[in-house]
């Protein structure tokens, strides 16, 4: 198969960002990511966003939008600016507490994403869930079963909703990614590739502990990926040179 897209997600060098938008997708271009996920957009409209990807010749590859930017009326405003955009991934980074305080509130929340996704349907559009390290922990007095957050959620929602898988951050959760992708076939349209090292928190992609020529395996076979995502969010090196050292890596990991 055609080699994967990587792109980045610009939380990465948010500080940079907010300096210097444009110089920073500059820089990114340079080292060899193919596109972006925005965690914001810096005061900037879609338009303008747009002519920066363009000008640099990136593709947006997601945004990390807030749950409440998809429900109801807000929706159809989120789905426009990300249309300008150019990108059909919507994905929810985080849920309000009252959706994830019980095993029943990651149920409803499950429930909730199949009406949206339902409603991207006719756009070619997703939306999705990026887990941090919480969803593999079991919620503190609940026992009415069904296993941890993820699989709650992931169980109850349609193949039509994103499995972005966050590897680091399920390690250190606990948790398995390879066994998420194995669990969850077709689920994982974009993949963040974040390092995990008990040893070394600040470890780099290829530095670690994370099996990434199965990591790579499982998604470009039944995974269905189309963007691999980098997220670096510790202090090795500045900012850039560690989004630039984590490209290089995937480099000789073959990606």
């Amino acid at each position: 198969m055609a080699a994967l897209p990587v792109g980045l997600q610009l939380y990465s060098i948010r500080e940079e960002c907010a300096r210097d938008l444009p110089g920073s997708l500059k820089a990114v271009r340079e080292m060899g990511y193919d596109g972006v996920e925005f965690a914001g957009y810096y005061g900037y409209s879609a338009t303008d966003l747009r002519r920066m990807l363009d000008d640099n010749g990136l593709k947006c590859c997601g945004t990390h939008t807030g749950f409440t930017s998809l429900l109801d009326d807000e929706l159809p405003r989120t789905i426009e600016y990300n249309q300008t955009l150019g990108n059909p991934y919507l994905i929810v980074p985080a849920l309000p507490e009252k959706y994830r305080d019980s095993n029943a509130a990651w149920v409803k929340a499950a429930q909730q994403f199949n009406q949206i996704a339902e409603r991207l349907v006719p756009l070619d559009m997703y939306t999705g869930y990026h887990n941090h390290f919480v969803e593999f922990k079991p919620i503190a007095g609940d026992d009415t079963g069904g296993g941890v957050p993820f699989d709650l959620f992931f169980a109850n929602t349609s193949p039509r909703v994103i499995m972005q898988v966050d590897l680091g951050n399920a390690m250190v959760g606990g948790g398995d990614p390879l066994a998420c992708l194995r669990r969850y076939p077709g689920r994982a349209l974009t993949v963040h590739l974040k390092e995990y090292s008990a040893a070394d928190p600040k470890a780099l992609i290829g530095d670690g502990e994370v099996d990434w020529p199965e990591v790579f395996r499982l998604c470009e076979t039944s995974g269905n990926t189309r963007w691999y995502i980098v997220e670096y969010e510790s202090d090795a090196y500045p900012p850039l040179e560690s989004v630039a050292r984590c490209r290089a890596n995937l480099r000789k990991l073959g990606r």
